[in-house]
C-alpha cells in the first residue's frame, strides 16, 4: 500500500512495475533526432482518418495495441486504463478506446496527462484494485492549433516563444513484476499561477509548477539531483526550461547538469521550425514510452525523475482574459 512522506510525496510499497509501452509519432516528430525509438509512425497526419481528431483517437488506440503485444497481452487483461487528451470532453482518448472492452477512467491534466494516468494507474496496482492498469494519452498538432489558438488556414505568424504540439501518443501498462522499471515513489503537483496570459508562451506559464512540484519533492525525500541518473521535464521547451533553472537555482538547487526535457529532444530545434520546441500531451507521453524506456533496458537509466508539465487553459478563459494556470506531477522511476 502506498504511504505518504513529507507533504506531497507517495512511497509505492508493491512496485508497480512497467510491462509494457508503446509510441506512435506523425511524420514531423518521426523526421527529429528520435525517429529510430518510436514503435509506429505516419507521414499522413490523418492516420488514414477522416479528420485529425480522429487521427488522434487512432493514435491512441495504437499505442495501447502496440503495449499490449509487447507484454503478449490482450485488452481483457486490463483492469482499468486512464485516458486523457487535449480536446473538449477528451473525446481523443473515449472514441480511441470505446471498442476495447477495457474499463475506462477518463482523466484531464492537460500535458501533465501521462503522469498523472501513471500516478493514478500505480495506486490502483499498488493497492491491489487492479492487477493490471494502463495509462495513455496523445495530442495532434493540427487539432490542438484549432481548439486552443487558429485553424491551419489563417496562416497566423507564430512568436519564438511558441511551442509545436506532438502529433503523438503513448501508452504504459503496469503490474506487478520483477526485474522491470517500477514507479518506486510519485507526487501530486500543486497549482502554480505566476500571471502569464500568454497563450503562445505555454513554457513560461508551466515553469513555475514544475519549479514547485521538483522543490516539494527533494524536501519530502531528503534527496538532490546528483541522486538521479536524468530529470526529465515533459513540455517545456527552450524557454520554460530556462526559466525552471532560474527558479530552482533562487532556491539552491541547480539542476541543468541533470536536466532534459522531451520537447527540446523530439525534435531539432536549428533544422525543424518549431521555435521554443515540442507541447502537448503527447510530447511526454511518446518520449516516455520510447526513448526513455529503452535507456532503462539498455542500463543507462536506473533512477529518473520524469514531470510531465500541463497548461489548464481552455479558449474561453484565454478569451476572457484569465491567466494561465500550471500543473506539474512526477514519478520517480527506477530499477
Amino acid at each position: 500500500m502506498a504511504t505518504r512522506i513529507g507533504k506531497t510525496t507517495l512511497v509505492f510499497s508493491n512496485k508497480p512495475s512497467v510491462i509494457g509501452y508503446g509510441s506512435v509519432v506523425g511524420k514531423k516528430e518521426f523526421e527529429g533526432p528520435l525517429s529510430g525509438e518510436f514503435d509506429t509512425h505516419d507521414f499522413d497526419s490523418r492516420f488514414g482518418e477522416k479528420s485529425f481528431e480522429k487521427a488522434e483517437s487512432r493514435m491512441q488506440k495504437i499505442a495501447v495495441e502496440t503495449a499490449l503485444r509487447k507484454c503478449s497481452m490482450s485488452e481483457n487483461d486490463i483492469d482499468v486504463i486512464f485516458a486523457g487528451d487535449l480536446l473538449n470532453q477528451c473525446v481523443g482518448s473515449s472514441f480511441g478506446l470505446r471498442a476495447m472492452n477495457i474499463p475506462f477512467a477518463g482523466i484531464y491534466g492537460a500535458c501533465s496527462t501521462m503522469t498523472l494516468g501513471l500516478i493514478l494507474a500505480s495506486l490502483c496496482v499498488d493497492s491491489g484494485a487492479a492487477n493490471t492498469a494502463a495509462a495513455v494519452t496523445s495530442s495532434h498538432f493540427c487539432s490542438a492549433e484549432r481548439q486552443y489558438r487558429f485553424p491551419l488556414e489563417y496562416g497566423s505568424v507564430r512568436p519564438q516563444s511558441s511551442q509545436w504540439t506532438v502529433t503523438g501518443a503513448g501508452a504504459t501498462i503496469l503490474s506487478i513484476s520483477r526485474n522491470k522499471p517500477y514507479i518506486d515513489r510519485a507526487a501530486f503537483g500543486k497549482i502554480a499561477d505566476l500571471g502569464v496570459k500568454d497563450a503562445n508562451n505555454m513554457g513560461a506559464a508551466m515553469a513555475p509548477s514544475a519549479a514547485s512540484t521538483l522543490l516539494s519533492f527533494f524536501k519530502d525525500t531528503g534527496s538532490a539531483p546528483d541522486c538521479y541518473d536524468a530529470i526529465i521535464t515533459g513540455d517545456l521547451g527552450k524557454v520554460g526550461s530556462e526559466l525552471l533553472y532560474i527558479l530552482t537555482e533562487q532556491n539552491g538547487v541547480r539542476i541543468r547538469e541533470k536536466h532534459i526535457d522531451c520537447g527540446l529532444m523530439i525534435y531539432n530545434l536549428k533544422s525543424q521550425d518549431v521555435h521554443s520546441g515540442g507541447s502537448g500531451c503527447g510530447c511526454s507521453a511518446s518520449v516516455l514510452n520510447s526513448y526513455v524506456f529503452h535507456m532503462f533496458e539498455k542500463g543507462k537509466y536506473k533512477n529518473i525523475l520524469f514531470m510531465s508539465t500541463g497548461a489548464l487553459l481552455s479558449p474561453t478563459s484565454t478569451m476572457q482574459g484569465e491567466s494561465i494556470p500550471g500543473i506539474t506531477h512526477l514519478v520517480n522511476i527506477r530499477i
